[in-house]
This record gives C-alpha cells, structure tokens and sequence, in this order.
C-alpha cells in the first residue's frame, strides 16, 4: 500500500502515523513523497495547492492513499475519489506562542499569523493588535518569533503537538472558532479502494465531525479567500454540536452561530440560519476586499 504525502516535517509526521498503524493491521505499507503545487509556491489562498498533487497521484495510480490535513481538503473531490477514513482527532484548537494569553498582550502588540480567519478572529477579539504575515513551516515561524519579527503568534495546537514542539504554546485560544477540519487527517483514495483496510485509521466521531464541518462550509458557499471558522464536538447523547463563524478580513463585522442536532443536519442547518442572518453579504465582502488587496 504506497501512502502519498508531502514532504514536510509535519505532512511525514501524519503520514507515517497512518503507515505504522496499517503496517500493525499487517498491511505492507510505503511512504511515498509528493510535491505539491504549493511547495512549488503556487497562488497563496487556493486550498488545492496543497492537495492537487497528491489527487493527480491517485488518479494516475501511483499512490494508494494521500494522507492529508483535513483543513487543506477542498469541500468538492475531483471525480473519482473519496475521503476513505478519518482517523482520531487531536486538538482542533488554536495556539498562542509567544504569551501565556491574549488579554495578556500589550496594545499594540505584533501577532503572526497567515490565516484569514485567525487574523479577522484576532482583529474581532483585539482591535488594537497589528497582525503581521508569517509564512512558513511551524520551526520556520517560531524561529521569526524568536527573532523578532512577532511578539506573538498563532498556530494549530495539533500541529505543534504533532511535532513534539507543545510546550511552545503559551496558552491555547479556546476563544477562536478553528477552521473545518483543524486537527484532523483525512485519508483520500480512489472511490471504493478504501474499504475495511482502513479500519486500523478510522474514528467514526472523528469522521462525523469532520463531515458536519465541511457541509457548513460547502452550503456557505465559502472560499479560501474569505475568513470562516466551523467546529464539531460529539455530545454524550449522541449528536453533535457545531459552532460556525464568518467575519470580515478586518473583523469589524462578524457572525457565529451554534447549532446541535443530528450529524448529518447540523451542518445543512448551521448554514442555513447564518445565510439568513447575512452570512452570504459578509462572504462576499470579505472576498471583494481580498480581491483588492490582490
């Protein structure tokens, strides 16, 4: 079984995760390194850049498997593929680095950062905060934290619990709404290739959640270009929470709604009484102020 992934130090954390559980379910298993459009420093913003690669890879059969950040995952698969398992979670949350809170920084204060939604969200919180861009790997960020291109910066939680760098997190934002699919792996295949071969990877929470995610997404008609946030928690009887956010880039204007239903509904609904309350107006503002700012 030739699992695809990209070649950094996290995607190869992730993807050997995968390979060592399979190989333990007694599958015959081989990394495989990909790189991607966005290795190559395609258009920043298009989510595919980081996936597309991989895809053309199943397709053609040179790979069985792409082992993917599910956050990276476009809503729409190209025809022929599937998410074929969702293995367990880490934490979906957002970390802080650089200070042990945000009430805790001075006004004013630098906060890294290249995600649209973390800055609008940081902007909605802060207002006083400059958010400066920091691109990068997680030890390529933290070194221009330490160098003091930041006074601060935002991560993923599992990202940096995943490299064994947590205790480089100075608090964790429970106060931000992660972007769909954070903390997650999405293991992609070709459309009924998956199978019970994959049982060894796959968490039916973890799947629900992520699947709830991405059809608020979806049914908002969101794009890379525009600052949304949607996260699932399973509750003990069963359904699930789902809490979703949209926001201009600046966060002078922002919506969240929470809703708690069925896994296949929630998502659907979510969307539908953000659409209600404005959600589309605020997306297609967000994106007309992205596309000025080219």
């Amino acid at each position: 079984m030739r699992i695809g992934t990209r070649a950094s130090a996290l995607a190869l954390v992730q993807a050997s995760w995968v390979a060592e559980r399979l190989a333990e379910a007694g599958e015959t298993v081989q990394i495989v390194e990909v790189r991607t459009d966005g290795d190559r420093g395609a258009a920043r913003g298009d989510k595919a850049r980081w996936v597309s690669e991989l895809e053309r890879a199943l397709l053609d059969g040179r790979i069985d498997l792409a082992v993917h950040s599910a956050k990276d995952v476009p809503t729409v698969l190209p025809d022929g593929l599937e998410l074929a398992a969702v293995p367990p979670r880490a934490d979906a949350r957002d970390a802080l680095c650089g200070a042990g809170s945000l009430s805790a920084l001075p006004p004013g204060a630098r906060v890294g950062t290249s995600s649209l939604r973390r800055a609008a969200q940081l902007r909605a919180l802060r207002e006083d905060l400059e958010i400066v861009t920091l691109r990068g790997n997680v030890d390529t960020r933290l070194r221009k934290l330490a160098d003091g291109e930041a006074d601060a910066l935002v991560l993923a939680l599992a990202g940096l619990q995943r490299l064994g760098r947590a205790a480089s997190a100075g608090a964790v934002l429970s106060e931000l709404v992660p972007a769909a699919g954070q903390g997650a792996l999405a293991v992609e295949a070709r459309a009924g290739e998956g199978g019970d071969r994959l049982g060894a990877v796959r968490d039916t929470v973890a799947e629900m959640c992520l699947g709830a995610e991405r059809a608020l997404v979806h049914a908002l008609g969101a794009s890379c270009d525009t600052p949304v946030g949607a996260h699932a928690r399973a509750l003990a009887d069963g359904r699930l929470e789902l809490v979703g956010w949209v926001g201009l880039p600046d966060g002078s204007e922002w919506l969240r709604d929470e809703v708690v239903g069925a896994a296949d509904a929630v998502g659907p609904e979510c969307a539908r009484r953000m659409l209600a309350a404005g959600a589309a107006e605020l997306l297609a503002r967000a994106a007309a102020v992205r596309e000025r700012a080219g």
